[in-house]
């Protein structure tokens, strides 16, 4: 188990890393940085970022074809969705979301150079470090 502090410095460990955040998509606001933002304000990014978060958990459209609507699927089992990959001319964004015992609203933001990174990497990674991360 690690705290943000630790999950950043590794999320930044991976080959291509330009930035990390940890963000509650709820609010928009970042829970931690490490490296660069994209856009060069890590508010703005964790708020941007947070919206298509929350658009994707939210929306029943990205449901497993049997579950139910909301966050749990109506099964009481978590969110449907595990992470959202966004591909640029330059650049992948990888936002990841961490389950939690309490309200899982909070995702990982990795920011990778689309040449020097390895998005399948970078993806079993981040749910490595989803997984050991401790909020608290």
């Amino acid at each position: 188990m690690s705290g943000i502090d630790a999950c950043l410095v590794e999320a930044m460990e991976l080959p291509g890393a330009r930035g990390a955040a940890v963000v509650d998509w709820t609010s928009g606001l970042s829970l931690g940085t490490a490296g660069r933002s994209p856009g060069g304000d890590p508010e703005t990014a964790a708020a941007e970022s947070a919206e298509l978060a929350r658009m994707a958990a939210e929306h029943g459209t990205f449901a497993p074809e049997h579950g139910g609507s909301g966050e749990d699927g109506g099964d009481g089992k978590g969110l449907f969705v595990e992470d959202v990959i966004i591909t640029t001319r330059t650049d992948y964004h990888l936002l990841r979301y961490v389950e939690t015992s309490f309200d899982s609203s909070v995702f990982l933001h990795l920011w990778l150079d689309r040449d020097q990174g390895n998005l399948a990497l970078a993806r079993l990674r981040l749910a490595d470090l989803a997984a050991r991360l401790v909020l608290g």
